[in-house]
């Protein structure tokens, strides 16, 4: 992959080369089991929990960016944010699917996580944050200071997608093939549109030295929402009912360490140190990953040519 060594005044507002593609899916959840990776109970519901984050989340995401579009000055800019959201809204719809039609199947009470979700951004990070409504004058700063949280979440998702890509102990272990699809389709687009975000952010008036406080807020309140989540999940396994799974007990974070190092999970000091270029002036989304070996993936995605057939 060729990196970009981007100059401080020539940045076009657009650096995406390629016209985004929305794509259609279509996942049957009929025989996906609960331990999705076979023998993993603890990384199967680690990251079954991403069902229960991205809905609420990336719906909002759709919403601030049309809130955001009349702004938009670059045709291509605005071409791109538009198939960012057709792509994020497919995306939660996936998950959405997922809660449904596969967690509570298996028996799982998805409530509590999802009303965490629908406070986070419904009411906490909504256009009348706890109910107030904001003044003029501020209500666009509050636009601009979300959509530098969605840059710098967007960064997180495409380390992840980069990782679901490369990740080839999960094929190892025989991890069920639908649900391994929902989350390497979702991380290819991740990152085939990894600079949407920031060159929004940064058309916008985002700043460099926002970065740092926005990243900081946003790095730590994923890592601990998804290990919250995922620790409820884990309270419905009678399984784990002598470790009481918390966010607040050492136990969690130690097992997510060492199932990390048989590769079913990202290490979380490795994610902690892939979140570090995100704060470099000379940060660039198109130095994280590769497109064309996004693209190669959505091109044979099940679940895309199952619905594109």
């Amino acid at each position: 992959m060729t990196r970009v060594l981007p100059f401080p005044g020539v940045r076009r507002a657009s650096s995406t080369a390629h016209d985004i593609l929305p794509r259609k899916v279509r996942f049957d959840w009929a025989n996906t089991p609960l331990e999705w990776i076979p023998g993993q109970p603890f990384a199967s519901h680690f990251i079954n929990e991403i069902n229960m984050i991205l809905p609420a989340g990336e719906f909002w995401f759709c919403r601030l960016y049309n809130q955001a579009l009349p702004f938009v000055t670059d045709d291509k800019l605005r071409a791109d944010v538009q198939a960012f959201v057709r792509q994020e809204a497919m995306h939660a719809r996936a998950h959405a699917g997922a809660c449904s039609e596969y967690l509570r199947a298996h028996g799982i009470d998805t409530r509590r996580n999802l009303a965490v979700m629908d406070w986070l951004f419904e009411r906490a990070l909504g256009d009348e944050p706890f109910g107030r409504k904001l003044p003029r004058l501020l209500q666009r700063r509050w636009l601009v200071f979300r959509l530098g949280i969605i840059a710098a979440v967007e960064h997180m998702t495409c380390v992840l997608g980069k990782y679901a890509l490369n990740n080839r102990e999960w094929d190892k272990a025989g991890a069920d093939p639908v649900l391994l699809d929902l989350i390497r389709w979702h991380g290819a687009e991740e990152i085939e549109h990894r600079s949407v975000a920031f060159d929004l952010y940064t058309h916008l008036g985002g700043s460099y030295l926002s970065r740092y406080y926005l990243s900081a807020i946003t790095f730590v309140a994923v890592f601990g929402i998804w290990a919250d989540g995922a620790a409820d999940l884990m309270r419905q396994d009678p399984r784990f009912a002598k470790q009481r799974p918390s966010v607040f007990r050492p136990w969690l974070w130690r097992e997510w360490v060492r199932v990390a190092r048989n590769g079913h999970l990202p290490d979380p000091l490795w994610l902690f140190l892939t979140e570090l270029p995100y704060l470099s002036p000379w940060y660039d989304p198109r130095n994280e990953a590769s497109t064309e070996q996004a693209l190669a993936y959505l091109a044979h995605s099940p679940a895309a040519r199952s619905a594109a057939a």
